[in-house]
């Protein structure tokens, strides 16, 4: 039990640090949504690939904002990408003693600036080869499921050389499967850390706190 202080008040519960604010599990779990909304569940060049595409970039400009101007462990001057941090705390790691951070860890900061970076690109290229209007891309498509050809090939003509370009499309592809490969391994550094360091890091995403072992031993029973 909780001891009493001198007035016999029960002190205040300790709570684990506040990690994640609203802004930042919006932006991430807003991502999240898109990558499997348009690598899954949704056709390439389709109307709702794209509108998902203009979210992403939404959440995407939300989230560079907030790295400026949001809370301290938000910002990106709390996990500057540093590649020789990251080579060291994945020693630590495997020693079994990393070190604890209250923002992202040298690895994950890594991690989170090389997301950021493909998500970019994919929306770049992707308004490359659609169009800077989705309005005009949902009108497209209504051409071509009503099959009026001739109207489809006056509304296209401007863009023959931007469909010309299939570069843009190869790296669009490339970048695509880039990332299902970097989200691959930022599930396998959360399962690691959580083992690891016994950080719930899922929970501090979907409600802003994590618990540490230390921080149950300070709790009041």
């Amino acid at each position: 039990m909780a001891h009493l202080d001198m007035g016999g008040t029960r002190p205040p519960a300790v709570h684990p640090p506040l990690l994640w604010d609203r802004i930042v599990r919006l932006s991430h779990w807003g991502i999240v949504i898109v990558i499997l909304a348009n690598e899954v569940f949704t056709k390439g060049g389709s109307p709702v690939h794209v509108w998902f595409g203009f979210g992403g970039l939404a959440l995407l400009v939300l989230r560079m904002a907030w790295g400026i101007i949001g809370n301290p462990e938000a910002r990106f001057s709390a996990f500057p990408p540093n590649p020789l941090a990251a080579l060291r705390h994945m020693k630590q790691l495997l020693k079994g003693k990393p070190r604890s951070y209250r923002s992202h860890n040298p690895a994950g900061a890594i991690m989170a600036y090389a997301l950021w970076a493909c998500i970019a690109f994919m929306v770049a290229s992707g308004i490359s080869m659609s169009g800077p209007n989705p309005f005009a891309v949902s009108a497209r498509q209504a051409i071509v499921d009503s099959g009026d050809w001739s109207q489809l090939a006056k509304t296209t003509e401007a863009g023959d050389d931007n469909e010309a370009d299939g570069w843009v499309k190869d790296a669009h592809e490339i970048v695509a499967n880039l990332i299902l490969l970097l989200v691959a391994l930022h599930i396998g550094g959360v399962i690691v850390e959580s083992v690891v360091m016994r950080h719930n890091l899922v929970p501090a995403m979907l409600v802003g706190r994590r618990a540490t072992k230390a921080d149950a031993k300070t709790k009041p029973q």
